[in-house]
């Protein structure tokens, strides 16, 4: 296959591109202005696939765009192409600075542009890719408590339910086009490498970890190994459309994904982050949104279509995570 993957250099970006090259998959990847695009190779020891080809042989090419300036560069595109599907990753990170509104104008933006974007220069190509499956988040839900959470629930409240429904949203011209699009609401994702977790890491080895807040509330998870396969299996399964949500079958709550890092350290974890604490650092709506909501969401769809979990349990979840490489 040769799939174009924007957000290629983030924590689920980088991993994808890992697998898709080591399956001798062709990567295009679309990369900020002000880089020279160019081809690339994989280390010559990536592992062979089953067919006996070496991953080696599958190059990476690089396409250059800049969404905030809406410009692509289309006749690289096309040289690059066909493709057999489009992976939407790109946006800024949630949480990386507090919500001030310029921060908060950015995070819709660079979700929203990018995507009119995107969708519009794949929707120009000849032939079209078969697939787009575009990143969305569990947030679309909004603080829900106890409530089991599927795809065919309504969305919820909130600044970051309303960037996940216009995100989603912004699709919708590639679906009008004869696309198969699937927008993945992802939870969690947990690994080392990056993400909540790896700004966790460091406090829960001095022991010094604990609950945030009351730590009732639901913190629906999975593995970067898992999501990077839910995306593969976006891509290449013909039965998924629409929302789909990429968390492990098994949510848990603050609490209990607290305590399963705690273990997996072998590192007390009695200590607490008041809300009030919380809402100081963060803001109040960053915090009530981003750590204090409670989303228990199932992956119906993903469970119904067949897909597998290599890691369903959260215990077994951090085991893999801090499993030495």
């Amino acid at each position: 296959m040769n799939i174009l993957v924007t957000g290629s250099s983030g924590l689920i970006g980088s991993a994808l591109v890992d697998r898709l090259v080591a399956d001798s998959h062709r990567v295009t990847r679309l990369v900020r202005s002000g880089r020279t695009a160019r081809m690339t190779r994989p280390a010559p020891d990536a592992r062979a696939t089953s067919a006996g080809v070496s991953a080696a042989s599958a190059p990476i090419a690089e396409v250059t765009w800049a969404p905030d300036r809406a410009t692509i560069d289309a006749a690289g595109l096309a040289s690059s192409g066909p493709y057999d599907g489009v992976v939407h990753l790109a946006g800024a990170g949630i949480g990386d600075r507090r919500w001030s509104p310029s921060r908060k104008e950015l995070i819709l933006r660079s979700r929203t542009e990018s995507t009119r974007l995107l969708v519009a220069a794949v929707l120009a190509l000849d032939p079209r890719p078969p697939v787009l499956v575009g990143a969305s988040a569990i947030g679309f839900y909004g603080d829900r408590g106890d409530e089991l959470l599927t795809e065919a629930s309504p969305r919820g409240s909130g600044f970051l339910s309303d960037v996940c429904a216009a995100w989603e949203d912004a699709l919708a011209p590639a679906t009008d086009g004869g696309i198969r699009t699937v927008s993945l609401r992802t939870g969690i994702v947990l690994a080392s490498e990056g993400g909540v977790l790896a700004k966790q890491l460091p406090i829960f080895r001095l022991g010094l970890g604990g609950r945030l807040g009351p730590g009732t509330q639901y913190q629906s998870w999975i593995s970067l190994a898992d999501q990077v396969g839910a995306v593969v299996y976006a891509l290449t399964n013909g039965g998924l459309s629409g929302p789909v949500n990429a968390v492990a079958p098994n949510p848990v709550t603050n609490a209990g994904l607290t305590a399963a890092l705690a273990h997996a350290l072998h590192r007390p974890a009695v200590l607490a982050m008041p809300s009030a604490a919380l809402r100081l650092a963060l803001g109040r709506e960053m915090a009530d949104e981003l750590v204090l909501s409670s989303q228990r969401v199932s992956p119906n769809v993903l469970a119904r279509s067949g897909f597998s979990f290599g890691t369903p349990s959260i215990a077994g979840a951090m085991a893999g995570v801090l499993r030495p490489a």
